[in-house]
């Protein structure tokens, strides 16, 4: 477990220095929206389309993904149910990020120091990574997308609807790194080491920014969502990896690896781009930071009693 500890450990010293340099003033909220913007539309899809493109494709399409496939999906019925009869109908955009907070994992990360350790094979967080950025980010964006033209009184062809998921960076990104993967093509170094370079980028800015919100915004689990707060991060370290486990043995009768591979990654806290993602259309920021916030940190301990009662 000392590997997963550690990647707390530098996930929370990078946001630090963003506290430390927001405290003292060196940066301010728009170079908060500066370093955001370049992890959305530059950083992460360098990243993004690097780790899919060479990544171990032969998890893909096992029992195990099946499992942490209905899992997310059953984890985010809990959350909207659960949202709609405490909080009322809502709006759409709100209950797109409520329902990332509550199930889309830190796969990158923190996810491949805690696969390394305790799994015993980083591959295991392939799937998972195709079906967030694959699947769940493109249908959430193009969401968010369709409410953040109809609030500006646009209206979108059928043909933009259809291709809305393809006109995000992280989503095309994503897709050009499957593509490769799948057939095979190998990209020269001389290609390779500036994609690399750029993605490298991509989790020191959006931590920093996180770092930055922690000391410039309201302290965690302060403000109107402070309710939701409450319901989500039990959902996101107890429910989804709950739900994981209960497929995992009763459903689809996993052995124990594949059970305590769908079970730890379940329990993973929420992902630090949900916060990049609610930064970049301007919708629950503060509800998803303080997500990411409570989830790493209680997610520690469900991970250490998962992995050591199912070992």
């Amino acid at each position: 477990m000392q590997a997963a500890l550690s990647g707390y450990l530098t996930i929370w010293s990078v946001i630090g220095v963003g506290w430390v340099v927001a405290h003292f003033r060196v940066l301010n909220e728009n170079h908060r929206r500066m370093l955001a913007r370049l992890a959305f539309t530059i950083a992460s899809p360098a990243l993004l389309f690097s780790l899919v493109a060479r990544a171990n494709l032969s998890h893909l399409f096992s029992t195990t993904l099946v499992v942490s496939a209905l899992a997310i999906g059953l984890g985010a019925l809990v959350y909207l149910v659960l949202a709609r009869l405490l909080f009322g109908r809502g709006d759409l955009p709100g209950r797109v990020v409520g329902t990332l907070c509550s199930v889309y994992t830190n796969a990158g990360n923190l996810g491949l120091p805690v696969a390394a350790y305790v799994l015993g094979d980083m591959t295991w967080m392939a799937p998972i990574m195709l079906i967030q950025v694959g699947v769940m980010q493109p249908a959430a964006m193009a969401l968010l997308d369709l409410a953040a033209a109809r609030a500006e009184g646009r209206t979108l062809s059928w043909a933009r609807y259809l291709t809305l998921p393809f006109r995000n960076p992280i989503t095309v990104g994503t897709l050009a790194g499957l593509a490769l993967n799948a057939f095979g093509i190998q990209l020269p170094d001389l290609v390779w080491q500036p994609i690399e370079m750029v993605g490298q980028l991509a989790v020191p800015a959006m931590l920093i920014a996180f770092g930055v919100s922690l000391r410039l915004d309201p302290l965690p689990g302060r403000g109107p969502h402070a309710r939701e707060l409450a319901m989500i991060a039990p959902i996101k370290v107890l429910v989804h990896p709950a739900i994981a486990f209960c497929l995992g043995a009763w459903v689809f009768g996993l052995s124990t690896p594949d059970l305590l591979a769908v079970t730890v990654i379940a329990a993973l806290p929420t992902a630090q781009n949900i916060y990049l993602i609610s930064s970049r259309y301007h919708v629950r920021t503060l509800l998803a930071r303080d997500a990411i916030f409570v989830s790493t940190i209680a997610s520690v301990p469900v991970i250490v009693a998962a992995s050591t009662w199912l070992r």
